[in-house]
Parts: C-alpha cells; structure tokens; sequence
C-alpha cells in the first residue's frame, strides 16, 4: 500500500468516523509512526466509552508510547476525552470533558 493511497483511505476513514460528519483531523504527519490503525484506535476509543466520536487527532504527547490518538466521545450530551497508545493499544486517559477540561490545554 503505498502512502499516497494510506492517505487517501485514512481520509475516509476520518470522514466516515462519526455517522459520515466530515471532521478535520490533525496529526496525519504522525501516522507512519502508528502501529494501531485510526480504526482500531476508534474502536478501542468506543469501547472505553460508548457513543459518537466528535473529534479526533494524533499527536505527540508524553506518557505511554508519546504517540496517542486522541479521541472525543460523545454521548447523552456527556463527553468524554480519550487517549489510546498509537503503538500499543493501551488506554491512556478516559475523562469526562467539563469547562475546565476542555481548554485546549
């Protein structure tokens, strides 16, 4: 598979995320160092916390791998902000979003 088309499938995959609502996705740059597809970091990301995922992002952040997909999960108007290890699977973070969480860091 070569980038350009990883690429292009990453894109629909992100675009068919959340009910086909078109989100933007930073940190495709990450992805060739990710072990665990969007697809299944989406799963994961689910499991910790059913509902519909209204944003999401790659980054580079410390602890576990220091590569994380970061996931917000919404559901009965609750939502939760979850981190999965890009490398390894592993949940990383699984937190209910309130005013003062959700600053943008």
């Amino acid at each position: 598979m070569t980038k350009s088309f990883s690429l292009a499938f990453f894109a629909l995959t992100v675009a068919g995320a959340a009910h086909a609502r078109p989100m933007a996705f930073d940190g495709l740059e990450y992805l060739p160092e990710a072990k665990v597809s969007v697809a299944q970091a989406q799963a994961i990301a689910q499991k910790a916390f059913p509902g519909v995922i209204v944003e999401q992002a790659l980054e580079k952040k410390p602890g576990g791998s220091g590569l994380r997909y970061s996931f917000d999960v919404e559901s009965h108007h609750i939502t939760h902000e979850i981190a999965v290890d890009a490398k390894t699977g592993a949940v990383l973070e699984n937190v209910r979003e309130t005013a003062s969480t959700d600053d943008g860091e």
